[in-house]
C-alpha cells in the first residue's frame, strides 16, 4: 500500500454560506453556518488515506477544543497522529464565505500552525519511510523547506501545492518534484496570464507541473513531453472549498501506485468532481470505491 507523508496545516473551518459575498463595507445575510475540521494540510492527508494510502499527519493543533477535533477527524479517517503534536494556545483556524456558485474567499488564522517553523525529532524518520510528501504553505516556509529537502536526501517524492500564493525560494524549488497550482497561484508564480503559458514557465523550476483548471480540468507538463490536458467529469458545483486539496491528495496515490500519468490525472480529478458536489471541506471527501466508481463513469 503506498505510504503518503503530509507535512502541514490543521484549521477549523468556519463556514458561511451566503447567496453572494459581500462587497467592502456591505453587510448580507446567510442562510447557514458550520464548523468542519479542514487546513490543507490535514484536507490532504484525509483525502489520500479515504483514497486508498496509508497515510502519516506531521503539524500541530493548539490545547483547545477544535486541536482536539482536529486530531479526532484524521483519526476517524485513518490518518496516523503520532507526528502531530499539541502546543499551547489556540488551533489555525479558516473563515471562509461559500457563495452560491459554489466560490468561496478565505481567512486563514494560523495558530498552532504558526509554530511548526522546523522538522521535530522523528519527522524525518517518518518522511524517509514514505513513498511521497505531501506539502503546502499554511505553515512557516522554512519547516516546508527543510521537510522538502528530508525527503530529497531520502529519495522520497515531493508534491507542492503553492498555496496560498506567495514567492517560493530557490531551495524549496530545488527539492520540489512536482508542482500543483491553481490558475490563480501559477500567474502569481510566474505573471503570466495563460496556464499554458505560466505552466511552462513553472517547468523551468521544477520537473512537473500540474495546473488546475477548476471545471476545465488540469494540464500537465513535464520536461522533455508533450503537454496533457486531462479534462474534469462535468457536475454541478455546491462548494468548491477543498476541491484541490482532494485533487492533490488522490493523486499522490494514484501517482504512487505507479498509474500513467494521463490515468492518475483523471483519477485525481474524478474524485475532486465529487467532492464540489457536498458541502464542506474533509467531510466531502471521497473514499476510494467513490472515486473508483466516478472515474469508471
Amino acid at each position: 500500500m503506498t505510504h503518503i507523508a503530509v507535512l502541514g496545516s490543521l484549521n477549523m473551518d468556519l463556514v458561511t454560506y451566503v447567496a453572494r459575498a459581500p462587497q467592502r463595507g456591505e453587510t448580507v445575510t446567510g442562510r447557514e453556518f458550520r464548523t468542519v475540521p479542514g487546513g490543507k494540510g490535514s484536507n490532504q492527508a484525509i483525502a489520500a488515506a479515504r483514497a486508498g494510502a496509508t497515510v502519516s499527519m506531521i503539524g500541530a493543533v493548539g490545547n483547545d477544543a477544535f486541536g482536539q477535533r482536529l486530531r479526532d477527524t484524521l483519526e476517524h479517517s485513518g490518518v496516523d497522529t503520532d507526528s502531530l503534536r499539541t502546543v499551547e494556545g489556540p488551533s489555525g483556524t479558516a473563515h471562509i464565505v461559500v457563495d452560491d456558485e459554489g466560490g468561496n474567499a478565505i481567512v486563514v488564522i494560523p495558530g498552532a500552525n504558526g509554530t511548526v517553523d522546523h522538522l521535530s525529532p522523528g519527522d524525518e524518520g517518518v518522511i524517509a519511510s514514505a513513498d511521497a510528501l505531501l506539502l503546502q504553505l499554511e505553515i512557516p516556509q522554512a519547516a516546508v523547506v527543510a521537510g522538502a529537502e528530508a525527503a530529497r536526501r531520502h529519495g522520497v517524492r515531493t508534491i507542492l501545492t503553492p498555496s496560498p500564493a506567495q514567492s517560493l525560494p530557490p531551495e524549496l524549488l530545488a527539492a520540489t518534484d512536482l508542482l500543483v497550482p491553481n490558475e490563480y497561484e501559477a500567474v502569481v508564480l510566474t505573471d503570466r496570464a495563460d496556464p499554458r503559458d505560466a505552466a511552462a514557465a513553472l517547468l523551468d523550476l521544477v520537473p512537473e507541473v500540474v495546473v488546475t483548471l477548476g471545471a476545465a480540468g488540469c494540464l500537465y507538463l513535464s520536461r522533455g513531453a508533450e503537454p496533457l490536458v486531462v479534462p474534469a467529469p462535468q457536475v454541478t458545483a455546491v462548494d468548491s472549498t477543498g476541491a484541490g486539496d482532494t485533487f492533490a491528495g488522490a493523486l499522490a496515490v494514484a501517482l504512487g501506485e505507479e498509474k500513467p500519468v494521463r490515468e492518475a490525472l483523471s483519477w485525481a480529478a474524478a474524485a475532486a468532481a465529487i467532492s464540489v458536489q457536498r458541502a464542506g471541506t474533509s467531510a466531502a471527501m471521497p473514499y476510494r470505491p467513490e472515486i473508483e466508481a466516478q472515474y469508471s463513469a
